[in-house]
C-alpha cells in the first residue's frame, strides 16, 4: 500500500485543511471545553501541548504501511477553525481500511459541521482507494452515533475499549 497524504478537502460550507502545528494556539481554543472531554477522556490541551502532540502527529507513522491524516476543520464563510477529523489508513486483506475520528468545538456544535467533514472525508477516502471506514463510538454518544449514521456507518455488535464498532464499505 502506497501511503496517503492529507489533502484540502472542500465541502459546501467547510475547507478540511491538512493539520499544521501552527494550529495549536488557535485549535486549544477550540477545543478548551472540558465537556468535550466527557466521552474520550482526558482534559483539554495547553497551546505548548498541542503543538508538541501535533509535532508527532505530523510525522506520521512509524509504520511505513499505515497513513495518519489529521486535518483542521475551517469554517469558511468566518474562516475560523470549528474542529477536527482524522483518518489512520492501513492495509487489511479487503484493501485499505481507515479508522476516523472527529470533534467538533462546543461553541459550533449543532450546526452539521461534524456530519459535513466526515462526509467529505469518507467521500475523500473512496477516492484514495480506501475500502473500508470504521469509527468507535461511545453507546452514549448520540450525537456522534448521528454523525456515523449521516456519514454511511451503521453500528455493528463488536466492541473496542467501551466503545461500539461502525463500519462501511465504500469500495467494490
Amino acid at each position: 500500500m502506497s501511503t496517503i497524504e492529507a489533502r484540502v478537502i472542500g465541502t459546501g460550507r467547510l475547507d478540511l485543511l491538512p493539520l499544521h502545528v501552527e494550529h495549536a494556539e488557535e485549535m486549544a481554543d477550540v477545543l478548551s471545553d472540558p465537556a468535550l472531554h466527557t466521552f474520550i477522556g482526558g482534559t483539554p490541551d495547553t497551546p505548548q501541548a498541542l503543538r508538541s502532540r501535533y509535532r508527532r502527529m505530523t510525522a506520521g507513522s512509524p509504520d511505513p504501511a499505515v497513513s495518519w491524516l489529521n486535518w483542521v476543520i475551517r469554517l469558511r464563510d468566518t474562516s475560523c477553525l470549528t474542529g477536527t477529523v482524522q483518518a489512520t489508513v492501513g492495509p487489511s486483506g479487503h484493501g485499505p481500511v481507515a479508522e476516523i475520528a472527529w470533534v467538533v468545538g462546543t461553541p459550533w456544535q449543532g450546526r452539521g459541521i461534524a456530519t459535513e467533514a466526515a462526509r467529505g472525508l469518507v467521500d475523500w477516502l473512496g477516492g484514495q482507494q480506501v475500502r473500508t471506514v470504521i469509527a468507535h463510538i461511545h453507546p452514549g454518544h448520540r450525537a456522534s452515533a448521528a454523525v456515523a449514521t449521516a456519514a454511511g456507518l451503521a453500528p455493528t455488535d463488536e466492541w473496542h475499549e467501551g466503545e461500539i464498532k461502525w463500519h462501511r464499505n465504500i469500495g467494490p
